[in-house]
């Protein structure tokens, strides 16, 4: 006979298992349809192709996300400037970079007018994505569990990302 204890228990770490594999998959191809807005830098398919590395085009280009863990820039702390990888618009500053412990480059304030939010209701859940202003690839996602002063986490895939020390 199971008591309400261990059902409660088994449910728990059931759910609690279950999230956290959703976060650590590799969601390539099909997170969300890119935003539908007209943006200034705009290329068809074929020539964001030819422009990005395949990693980079799954990630602006398809919403994907890459590895935790995977991306130099999750440990880069120096000083200087994060830019669009898609169209090189400057995004973040490097004095805003945090470290989150996620395995992605976090950042608690992007440039002001560099980013743009879209509602991402992708694999049962909602969030939010980010997307360069710019040319509308797409970054990662932003959570309200950062840092002051703004308790903002900018979780970004830096694949998504050049830096340029400044």
């Amino acid at each position: 006979m199971t008591s309400r204890r261990n059902f409660l228990t088994t449910t728990g770490v059931g759910l609690g298992a279950a999230a956290l594999g959703v976060c650590f998959l590799d969601f390539r191809k099909g997170a969300t349809a890119a935003p539908a807005v007209a943006f200034p830098v705009h290329f068809t398919q074929a020539e964001w192709r030819k422009r990005l590395t395949p990693a980079q085009f799954s990630v602006l280009r398809e919403q994907g996300t890459e590895s935790p863990f995977s991306s130099p820039l999750d440990k880069q702390f120096g000083k200087g400037v994060y830019a669009c990888a898609g169209c090189n618009q400057k995004l973040f500053r490097s004095q805003t970079k945090f470290d989150s412990g996620t395995g992605w480059p976090s950042f608690y304030e992007p440039i002001a007018g560099a980013v743009a939010e879209t509602a991402d209701h992708s694999f049962g859940m909602t969030r939010t994505e980010v997307h360069c202003s710019n040319c509308g690839g797409h970054l990662g996602h932003v959570f309200d569990d950062g840092p002051k002063p703004t308790g903002l986490r900018y979780c970004m895939n830096g694949v998504a990302l050049k830096f340029y020390p400044a």
